[in-house]
C-alpha cells in the first residue's frame, strides 16, 4: 500500500440493510449488532428498476434501534440533491446516531430517469459531485457559508446543529470509473469499490494514492472498502445461478458473467478465499450485500465468516 494512504490495520465487516419494512429492518439491525457486525449500510436511489427505500430514512430508523454499530450509505447519490439539503439531512442523522455515520458517496447514472425526475442533467453528475463534496464539509463545520460556483449559488447560510464528529462524517467515495478514483484521492476519507475484481481493486488504490499525492495530501487517514454482493450456498454453481438471476432483475441486464467475476459465491470458506484476495489488495472494510434471506445470511456469516476476518489480514 502506498504510504500516502494511512489505512487501518484491522479488518472490519458490514452488512447491507436489505429490509424495507419496519419490523424486518429493526430485527435485522439489532441482530447484526448483536452478532458482531461492524456496520450497517443502505443503498440509495430516488427511483430504480426495483423498489428501494430512502437511504438516510432507513439508516435513521436503524440508528434508533441500535446503539453501537456503524451506519453508512453505499452509496448516497450526491448529484440528485442540493448540497445544503444533503448536509442538513446527514448532519441530523449523524447526531441522532451519536456520530456513527459514514457517508459513502457516488454519482450514479445507471438509471437516467431519476435524474430527469429531480431536474438534474445526468451529464453533470460528476461535476456536481466534485463541487458538492467540499461544500458538505464546509456546511458541517462552518457558519455563514457562502458559495458561488458552476452549479450551486447560496449564502451566507448556517446549518445547525452540526454533526457529532469534528469535521463531520467521513466521506468514502464509491465508483468504478477513473474519475471516481481521482475523486477519492482528492476528497475522500475512504473508497468503496463496486463490481471490481481484487486485481482491479489493487490498481484502483494505486490510482487513488496517485491522485491524493497530486492534490498535495499526505498521510491521509483512509479506509478502503469493498461492496460485495454475496450468495451463500453449499454449491458454487447454485449460488452463481441464483445470484445471476436476482442481479439481472435488479439491474435489468444479463448478469451471468458479472456475477461470476464480482460476487462472493458459494460456501463461507469459498467467500473467505475471495475476501483474502481483496484484503491482500488493500481492502480493510467489507460491505456484504446478501442476495438471499438477510437474517439467515447474517446468522451464517457471523458464525463462519466474521471469526476468520483477523486471519485474512495476515
Amino acid at each position: 500500500m502506498d504510504p500516502i494512504l494511512a489505512t487501518p490495520e484491522a479488518l472490519r465487516c458490514g452488512l447491507v440493510l436489505a429490509a424495507q419494512e419496519g419490523d424486518a429492518a429493526r430485527r435485522l439491525a439489532q441482530r447484526a449488532e448483536a452478532l458482531g457486525f461492524d456496520s450497517l449500510w443502505a443503498g440509495d436511489h430516488v427511483s430504480f428498476h426495483v423498489p428501494i427505500a430512502d437511504s438516510l430514512t432507513l439508516l435513521a430508523y436503524a440508528a434508533g434501534a441500535t446503539s453501537r454499530i456503524g451506519l453508512g450509505t453505499a452509496v448516497y447519490l450526491v448529484p440528485l440533491r442540493h448540497p445544503t439539503l444533503a448536509a442538513k439531512a446527514t448532519s441530523t442523522l449523524d447526531r441522532l446516531a451519536g456520530g456513527r455515520l459514514v457517508l459513502g458517496v457516488g454519482v450514479g447514472g445507471e438509471f437516467p430517469p431519476e435524474f430527469e425526475a429531480v431536474g438534474v442533467p445526468v451529464a453533470e453528475r460528476g461535476a456536481r459531485t466534485d463541487e458538492a463534496i467540499p461544500l458538505l464539509r464546509r456546511l458541517w463545520t462552518e457558519d455563514r457559508v457562502s458559495h458561488e460556483g458552476r452549479h450551486f449559488h447560496f449564502g451566507p447560510v448556517t446549518l445547525a446543529p452540526k454533526p457529532v464528529r469534528t469535521g463531520g462524517p467521513p466521506i468514502w467515495v464509491g465508483g468504478r470509473a477513473p474519475a471516481a478514483m481521482r475523486r477519492a484521492g482528492r476528497f475522500g476519507d475512504g473508497y468503496i469499490s463496486h463490481m471490481a475484481s481484487a486485481e482491479r481493486y489493487r490498481a484502483n488504490l494505486e490510482q487513488i494514492a496517485k491522485s491524493a499525492r497530486e492534490a498535495g495530501r499526505t498521510a491521509v487517514p483512509f479506509t478502503p472498502a469493498a461492496f460485495l454482493f454475496t450468495f451463500l450456498e453449499d454449491r458454487f454453481e447454485d449460488a452463481h445461478a441464483k445470484a445471476a438471476k436476482l442481479l439481472g432483475m435488479v439491474y435489468a441486464r444479463d448478469f451471468t458473467e458479472a456475477a461470476k467475476k464480482y460476487c462472493l459465491l458459494g460456501r463461507p470458506a469459498d467467500c473467505l478465499e475471495q475476501m483474502r484476495a481483496f484484503a491482500s489488495a488493500g481492502c480493510r472494510h467489507f460491505i456484504l450485500a446478501p442476495l438471499s434471506d438477510a437474517e439467515a445470511f447474517a446468522e451464517r456469516a457471523a458464525a463462519e465468516i466474521l471469526p476468520e476476518l483477523a486471519a485474512l489480514a495476515r
